[in-house]
């Protein structure tokens, strides 16, 4: 079913146009690191841990990471740090730089992170228990903390940081047709106040240059809440499909002009232009909670090529009765995870998800829920055209 490449992205290519594309759900969290229900948790907790350089965990991360060679990777659930010699550098200078299980070192020279919705407090009782607690289920998106669940971009090539757009405070009202959260009885979900000011993303949505050679690349990277941990409202289901829509609408050319960003700027992605979309979407066209047709509608645009389906060994060995098993990319058995090449300006050479079957290499990596984590790396290798 797969070839011998497909279960990693194998050797650096001597093409200076071969590029691997990943995106990993590294579940690098403040809960990954203290007991259940422990209290005070912020991101101190993985700053401690980045700055040991001995977390097994974080470690068996580094050597899948080593071992796949991304040229560019989105690390999901990587908490947000703002001083980046404690984050993001901690990281690669302690880990990824330091072979990890005989694989070899890597470097990532180019690094973009910036603050997220999860835990940022609103003053208002967003999940109607009829208290006002300010974090948890009544912050803009579900967190304790500002920044828990974050989001990392690593990159061997240039970013052209001036030309960066976020979207983490574009409002879920000024998305036409958004999808309303009423009550039983037909009323609103949300008070008019909390909804006037309801950010649409539960982190942030970036579309990031990659400057290769003389090309861009616009790498464009969200984390959609997942789809429950709600009730009948469905209030989850209906921010985590409209989170997907935005990219649908984003790299279409007549969809996109109600967009805006957090400088003002508006519109999509200008027509013609080279894009990937990677991150974990917490939704499956196939299988699972979520309102399907969000991610089934961007997958099947007509400007991403979704001719192939990344697939691993270990997922079908680990759902043998599920036909679409060999793509599942978390070990709760979905597809969550994406790696979404335009068709435009490139060809794809081949894919894979990391999760090698038991009795093969660096099985142990993914064998448990602590060993790395719940989600798989999931890459993608094209050729730039």
């Amino acid at each position: 079913m797969l070839s011998s490449g497909a279960l990693f992205s194998q050797s650096d290519s001597q093409d200076k146009n071969e590029l691997t594309f990943a995106t990993y759900n590294v579940s690098m969290e403040s809960d990954n690191y203290s007991p259940k229900g422990a209290m005070g948790k912020s991101e101190q907790m993985l700053i401690n841990q980045l700055s040991s350089g001995h977390n097994a965990q974080i470690r068996n991360i580094a050597q899948i990471i080593q071992t796949v060679k991304p040229d560019v990777i989105l690390l999901n659930e990587f908490d947000y740090i703002k001083d980046p010699e404690l984050g993001v550098k901690a990281f690669i200078k302690n880990y990824l730089n330091v072979s990890q299980g005989g694989a070899a070192a890597i470097d990532y020279p180019y690094y973009y992170y910036s603050t997220v919705n999860t835990g940022q407090p609103s003053p208002y009782d967003l999940n109607n228990d009829g208290k006002l607690s300010n974090s948890g289920n009544d912050a803009w998106a579900f967190g304790m903390y500002p920044g828990q669940y974050g989001m990392m971009l690593l990159s061997k090539y240039p970013i052209d940081v001036n030309a960066i757009r976020t979207f983490q405070h574009f409002k879920w009202k000024d998305m036409p047709e958004a999808l309303i959260t009423k009550k039983a009885d037909g009323s609103d979900w949300y008070s008019k106040k909390a909804w006037k000011e309801f950010p649409l993303s539960s982190k942030s949505h970036w579309d990031v240059p990659v400057e290769i050679g003389n090309k861009t690349v616009h790498v464009l990277v969200s984390h959609p809440t997942p789809p429950t941990f709600d009730g009948a409202e469905d209030r989850n289901g209906k921010r985590n499909h409209d989170e997907i829509r935005f990219w649908r609408d984003y790299i279409s050319d007549n969809s996109a002009s109600y967009i805006y960003d957090d400088k003002g700027l508006k519109g999509g992605l200008p027509p013609n232009s080279r894009f990937v979309i990677m991150g974990d979407q917490n939704a499956s066209p196939v299988e699972g909670d979520a309102i399907r047709e969000g991610i089934k509608s961007l997958v099947e645009s007509p400007k991403i090529n979704s001719d192939f389906t990344p697939a691993s060994k270990g997922g079908a060995e680990f759902s043998p009765k599920n036909p679409f098993g060999v793509n599942h990319t978390a070990f709760w058995r979905m597809r969550a995870d994406y790696v979404l090449p335009s068709r435009l300006g490139f060809k794809i050479v081949n894919s894979g998800v990391f999760w090698p079957a038991k009795g093969e290499p660096m099985s142990e990596l993914v064998e448990k829920r602590e060993s790395s984590s719940d989600h798989r790396l999931v890459w993608v290798k094209v050729i730039l055209e």
